[in-house]
């Protein structure tokens, strides 16, 4: 049965877990500054915060038994749609951000109706708003089929679409095109009245970048490092090649990041009334993250910011 720990076991895979206490290493053990989404924890006296703030993430993986989906009928995202979930992920936590707080913080026994209504948005059903099957059908109007990788910027673009039939979580998303952010344009988006300059709309700015050619380009780290410490930070959509993952922070010359690569069952979270749907919000939640030195990141990515 697929588990909430099996994000554990891939990262023992990957070398992370240190070889003494079983305790993954993706925080060190030396007195340094940890920076998750611009918070900024030490990494002994406040492990246990860091902790919690990780697992307070929404943490979007691979999934197996969904609704068909497609033409295919494809009832598993492996192999494919990890960049989707990792917009999944980004959106999730503007969402917290916005609706619930940058202090707030998840437990089992959380049944928030406001987390609920977020975590419902994200399930793997066609009507669910950010569900696997809206942004991967909305993928055809970026000439992407439905089983076909997504680049940070295809889904930053699909996320834009996907936001405006929500009423409810009332943000508009910006991409940012050739390294340009448009402000004539962000004013548009933003300006729910014309006529009330007071109306706004919360602004998700998302820049897409390639920093370097095959490798990324050293001479950037100092710059990503500052976004994580940013307040309005919401990571970055990015991974290592071939491999996409959602980068929630920094430490030393480490970046931290969720990963989408373990497959889980499907299922609803519901109001959380039952012990099945208990368990399966449990899925969403991950106290560790993984550790990637920023070179080793591949050059292409988008910057997520309020």
């Amino acid at each position: 049965m697929d588990s909430v720990f099996d994000g554990v076991l891939s990262a023992a895979a990957d070398g992370v877990l240190s070889a003494t206490s079983g305790e993954p290493d993706d925080i060190p053990k030396t007195n340094t500054t940890v920076w998750i989404l611009g918070k900024n924890y030490n990494s002994i006296q406040e492990l246990d915060q860091i902790r919690r703030d990780i697992q307070s993430k929404l943490w979007c993986t691979y999934r197996r038994g969904f609704v068909p989906l497609g033409d295919a009928q494809l009832t598993t995202d492996k192999g494919w749609g990890c960049m989707l979930r990792c917009g999944q992920m980004v959106l999730a936590q503007s969402l917290i951000d916005l609706h619930l707080g940058r202090d707030w913080f998840w437990s089992v026994e959380t049944r928030d109706s406001t987390y609920l209504k977020i975590i419902n948005r994200f399930e793997d059903q066609r009507k669910s708003y950010f569900s696997l099957h809206q942004i991967a059908l909305m993928g055809d109007s970026e000439d992407k089929r439905v089983g076909e990788w997504f680049s940070p910027n295809t889904v930053a673009q699909v996320l834009k679409k996907l936001v405006c039939y929500d009423d409810w979580c009332s943000i508009t998303i910006h991409v940012a095109l050739d390294n340009t952010v448009a402000t004539e344009e962000i004013y548009q988006q933003c300006l729910v009245n014309d006529k009330n300059d007071e109306s706004w709309r919360p602004l998700l700015l998302i820049i897409p970048l390639r920093l370097g050619l095959s490798e990324i380009n050293p001479i950037y780290i100092p710059a990503l490092k500052k976004c994580f410490e940013m307040v309005g930070s919401v990571g970055m959509i990015g991974g290592r090649p071939n491999q996409a993952l959602y980068f929630i922070g920094y430490v030393d010359d480490d970046v931290l990041f969720l990963d989408p690569h373990t497959t889980q069952r499907s299922g609803s979270v519901g109001n959380k009334a039952s012990q099945t749907e208990v368990e399966f919000d449990e899925t969403f939640h991950q106290k560790y993250a993984g550790k990637l030195n920023f070179q080793n990141m591949d050059p292409s990515l988008a910057i997520v910011g309020f």
